[in-house]
């Protein structure tokens, strides 16, 4: 009943290095396995005739959980694996725990054992299955101030190992990360030991199931630990599906109302239909060229170089045949007779985002029934989008398309002057926007500039109750089907913004931005962390976030023995205390068990003799 202990890496920065005399006793005495074991080590192999000894390593045994033997083989030089490989494999191969050290404050050595010698390791220990710890030791340096072992510091980046940089290293090894500020024995024992110890259980469950037999013979009453259940899982936040594309062609069909650009037959002047020319300058530099005004086109030569399909002119307090109000309107004439056919599934596609060129084809040939066409007036739609567009639109990549995705053409237009019809003044702040894009894309924005209401009559709109940054956030996401709040609490101003004017894709977007902060946040960080979580689960009620409601409840329950010792967890209505009791982890059955299991242990140590 043994298990062994191989241990690679110094913890003292500089290490030991090829050449260097091996550690002595003393020396010896300040490490990590050697502060775990306690005064009960003995220096030494354990069997002077083991074929695996092997004088780099400093061997020392020990015992725990009464009678248990730990042999321990330790080599601070990493230099040892390009030396003598072959033995150090050896070793290995016997290990039933590896642990691997390093200073944070020797960045070198470390950056050599994540680029030199970890990828040497990684299939060995995948294939033999053998449980690693890594163990960062010793606390980063802050010239501005004390020691900081904070993974989000920064100001010591350039002489310390940071947090996420061990931690992937653990993942690429499949280990098991720890950070030991000091080697006291809080730190040791509480932590460090405590994973070794969970380890060496499962190592001596593992043996007891080999060999059944030996168990039988030999019964030992032993004292194994209750089981920890893993936490429940958090319920998934379920966002829409975006409705841009859907949106934009609602705009074109039905949004006449805001539309300030008609087309007309070149040969008949016939009205062919109604578009906006802030969608059209966003998605056509040819369009932006175009409705830009006379000056401007006399200055360039006019968009006729381009494309002499169009012809533009500008007509003010035009009657519109649907009965809406007069405004300043811009008529284009369509020369060419294919495009005058297909205009409707050219705006379309416009509107659409200018990335769907497959469907545009199919609708082109299903409509001319002539390839010859179709060719002919696909290359004067790639003209109009423009070179760059029709370059990636051709090579038809699944790379091409993404970058063509259709929210990504409304970026220009957000908060930018360019024929902007709508003015909001959000706590001084100025911010132009389009009522074509606003009605498009929120009911309640339509219903407020399609109504009798002042706004629909008004071009500056005050905004009440929202800052302004949170007020610029929303817009940005309806420009553009995105949202990516700076914190939590951005993120929950922007979910009320989007309840209040009933976006509700957007408020899912903050609700999973909301739990991917506070799921990133370690546990030390969130016992520490100012943001109260109680409060984040009173607004999210508060403001129909039904699923960041139930998921905060659950993460609440999960990180049970942070938030049960907040002030504010007396919040907690009696139906929500009752559920996070219900879901909580560790259970109260399992943090009994775990009381009697120690007691147990320390009435076994007090009664066994020490001679024997």
């Amino acid at each position: 009943r043994s298990i062994h202990v191989v241990a690679l890496g110094s913890e003292c920065p500089g290490g030991a290095g090829q050449g260097e005399e091996m550690l002595g006793q003393g020396q010896l005495q300040g490490g990590l396995l050697w502060s775990y074991l306690g005064h009960g080590a003995l220096v030494g192999p354990c069997d002077p005739e083991d074929g695996l000894h092997n004088p780099a390593f400093m061997e020392y045994t020990s015992r725990v959980f009464g009678d248990i033997t730990v042999v321990v083989r330790d080599c601070p030089s990493w230099d040892l694996l390009d030396s003598d490989w072959a033995g150090v494999r050896k070793v290995l191969e016997q290990a039933d725990i590896l642990v691997i050290k390093y200073s944070v404050t020797d960045k070198l050595t470390f950056q050599q054992v994540r680029n030199g010698y970890a990828p040497r390791l990684r299939p060995l220990l995948r294939h033999w299955g053998v449980p690693v710890i890594l163990v960062a030791v010793g606390a980063r340096l802050n010239e501005e101030g004390p020691p900081c072992t904070c993974p989000l510091c920064a100001s010591d980046w350039s002489s310390c190992v940071p947090h996420s940089e061990g931690l992937q290293l653990s993942r690429d090894l499949g280990a098991t990360y720890l950070e030991l500020p000091s080697l006291n024995h809080v730190f040791v024992g509480r932590y460090f030991g405590s994973v070794l110890e969970y380890f060496m259980i499962q190592c001596l469950k593992h043996k007891a199931k080999e060999r059944p037999e030996k168990r039988r013979g030999n019964k030992v009453d032993e004292l194994l630990p209750p089981h920890l259940e893993q936490p429940a899982r958090l319920p998934p936040i379920r966002v829409e599906e975006s409705s841009f594309s859907q949106d934009m062609q609602w705009l074109l069909e039905r949004g006449v109302q805001f539309a300030d650009v008609a087309f007309y037959a070149g040969e008949s002047g016939k009205e062919l239909g109604w578009a906006h020319a802030a969608v059209l300058c966003a998605v056509s530099p040819y369009f932006r060229q175009l409705l830009l005004g006379p000056k401007t086109r006399e200055r360039d030569g006019g968009p006729h170089s381009l494309l002499s399909t169009w012809d533009g002119g500008f007509i003010d307090d035009m009657p519109r045949s649907d009965g809406h109000a007069s405004g300043r309107l811009s008529r284009l004439v369509v020369k060419d007779p294919l495009l005058c056919m297909c205009l409707w599934e050219a705006l379309m596609f416009i509107y659409r985002g200018a990335w769907e060129w497959e469907h545009l084809q199919e609708a082109l040939e299903e409509k001319l029934k002539n390839t010859l066409a179709v060719a002919q007036l696909m290359e004067r739609i790639r003209s109009l989008i423009g070179r760059e567009r029709c370059a990636q639109g051709s090579r038809d990549t699944p790379s091409a398309r993404a970058a063509q995705l259709g929210p990504q053409t409304l970026v220009n237009l957000f908060n930018s002057p360019l024929y902007s019809d709508v003015i909001f003044m959000v706590q001084g702040s100025v911010l132009p926007a389009h009522r074509a894009v606003l009605v498009a894309r929120c009911d309640v924005m339509a219903a407020m500039f399609s109504g009798k209401y002042a706004e629909a009559r008004s071009r500056v709109v005050p905004i009440h109750g929202v800052s302004s940054d949170t007020f610029l956030s929303f817009l940005e996401y309806l420009y553009t089907d995105s949202c990516c709040p700076a914190s939590v609490l951005q993120a929950m101003a922007v979910l009320v913004c989007a309840e209040m004017y009933q976006v509700k894709r957007l408020q899912h977007l903050c609700e999973v931005c909301v739990c991917a902060y506070l799921q990133s946040m370690p546990s030390r960080e969130l016992a520490s962390t100012g943001i109260s979580v109680i409060r984040l689960l009173r607004r999210a009620k508060c403001h129909n976030a039904e699923q960041l409601y139930i998921w905060l409840l659950h993460f609440i329950a999960n990180n049970y023995l942070i938030f049960s010792h907040k002030p504010d967890f007396l919040e907690l209505s009696e139906e929500e205390r009752e559920q996070v009791e219900r879901l909580r982890w560790p259970s109260r059955g399992y943090l009994q068990e775990l009381s009697d299991y120690q007691q147990r242990r320390r009435k076994l140590r007090k009664s066994r003799c020490t001679v024997m």
